[in-house]
């Protein structure tokens, strides 16, 4: 019996291409860089804002690697103002969650977002009180797919890691579930899609928030 879902943020629980693809390209645009496509970020987050940019000022052109702390500081305070734009639950998710609240299920979300717009975006998009844990990336703690976040939220809730579900878009998400020898499903309807899941050994895939609860009471 599972007793804790543990979910990844972006492309699973919320659609964030709107406020990332804007802040990569107003901070490239500030650099005097070129902007990057909607669908080349979507291929470059994952892992972390730090791998976004760079990831994003290549695709932009910029060799000069010494400018990512650059990047990194205009991205900061553009991501800070703007990380709500345009963002929105993906169909079916906040019905899934209150089911899973019925049923006794406790909630958390672990993002390579940091962490405080990770608690800014959960929080406007769900309201307090639904996630017993939410947790960015911080810098004391490695980022996903690394399992110790995910390790050390199961723990602070009193679940052993046989009893969780990690729920993510990403072939990091699934390391990160693997890693932490949890359960893992994959969700389709975000950033990557059914191949990368599978070739990233998902223990189950979902098409649908509906499915996702079938699949945790079966």
């Amino acid at each position: 019996m599972y007793r804790l879902c543990i979910f990844d943020l972006d492309g699973t629980l919320t659609d964030t291409l709107d406020s990332l693809t804007f802040s990569v390209n107003e901070t490239l645009k500030e650099m005097g860089l070129l902007p990057v496509t909607a669908d080349q970020c979507r291929q470059f987050v994952g892992n972390g804002a730090r791998v976004l940019m760079e990831r994003s000022l290549l695709a932009a052109g910029e060799e000069d690697t010494g400018r990512i702390d650059e990047a990194m500081q205009i991205y900061g305070r553009i991501f800070d103002a703007n990380c709500t734009y345009h963002v929105v639950p993906y169909k079916g998710i906040s019905g899934m969650l209150t089911v899973m609240k019925q049923e006794g299920l406790k909630l958390a979300v672990l993002s390579n977002k940091p962490h405080r717009q990770t608690v800014h975006v959960v929080e406007t998009v769900f309201g307090r009180g639904v996630f017993r844990q939410i947790q960015g990336q911080k810098e004391n703690i490695p980022r996903k797919p690394d399992p110790k976040a995910a390790l050390q939220i199961a723990e602070e809730l009193g679940i052993a890691p046989e009893e969780t579900v990690y729920i993510g878009d990403s072939e990091v998400d699934i390391a990160t579930g693997t890693n932490a020898h949890m359960r893992t499903i994959g969700v389709t309807w975000g950033f990557r899609g059914r191949a990368v899941l599978e070739e990233a050994g998902a223990g189950y895939i979902a098409d649908s928030p509906e499915e996702v609860i079938k699949l945790i009471r079966e």
